[in-house]
């Protein structure tokens, strides 16, 4: 199975702070406005989704969100989320802890993308 978004087990640790803090969360891959194009984590409920969205999987049982525009951009690209010191300047939950997420990214290989557009629904 090929997934679009993946997560670094330094991420996950600082996920489970937040959960254990703010309960059922989920990220949203900020399109570059306050922290660039960070990505966002948010208690669920928090921000307002609409069919502009596009889940692109879970992280660590996270939704994860990008808005289609921006999606159609980046399609082609496997986003890892990870974690490093230094505060961003979001309104994303981890801040406050003296941290923030950030995306690495790599492109798909052809069979990854033939794969992936084979379980479009």
């Amino acid at each position: 199975m090929v997934k679009r978004v993946l997560v670094t087990d330094e991420a996950i640790a600082v996920i489970d702070t937040l959960i254990a803090k703010f309960g059922k969360l989920i990220f949203h891959q900020s399109g570059g406005c306050c922290d660039g194009s960070s990505p966002m984590c948010f208690q669920d409920g928090e921000l307002m989704l609409d069919n502009s969205d596009v889940c692109l999987g879970e992280i660590h049982g996270c939704l994860f969100y990008m808005s289609r525009d921006q999606f159609e951009y980046w399609k082609h690209t496997q986003l890892i989320i990870d974690v490093v010191k230094g505060r961003g300047a979001s309104f994303s939950l981890e801040i406050p802890l003296g941290l923030r997420f950030i995306t690495k990214s790599r492109l798909f290989t052809d069979e990854e993308i033939q794969v992936l557009e084979a379980n479009i629904v």
